[in-house]
């Protein structure tokens, strides 16, 4: 069985940067798509993008595709959100899940707690 804790979130202006971390223990990830995913009460679950095993495939949504960029390190069982010209509307609860946009679908994943990420003077 995977656990994944994620980290790196906070409070951060608009237009800043900040980098999510989720590391995986447990089961071996490093040959599945990996995700990140966000949540808020407004919206509810958002993609965000997703990243291939190998870490040579990458996709990302639309809101928030040329600012975020996803990538992986195997050996560190890592996956990364690195999220540059942050906006309010970015502010969400971000997770990771084991799988890519299709398993996020199917709505059955194994995601981590999360971490916030709130965007704001």
């Amino acid at each position: 069985q995977v656990q994944l804790v994620e980290s790196g979130g906070g409070l951060v202006q608009p237009g800043g940067s900040l980098r999510l971390s989720c590391v995986a223990s447990g089961s071996s990830v490093s040959m599945y798509y990996m995700s990140w995913v966000r949540q808020t009460d407004e919206k509810g679950l958002e993609w965000v993008a997703d990243i291939s095993g190998d870490g040579d495939s990458t996709s990302y949504a639309d809101s928030v595709k040329g600012r975020f960029t996803i990538s992986r390190d195997n050996a560190k069982k890592t996956l990364y959100l690195q999220m540059s010209s942050l906006k309010a509307e970015d502010t969400a609860l971000y997770f990771c899940i084991r799988g890519g946009s299709i398993t996020f679908e199917s709505g059955v994943y194994v995601r981590g707690q999360g971490t916030q990420v709130t965007v704001s003077t």
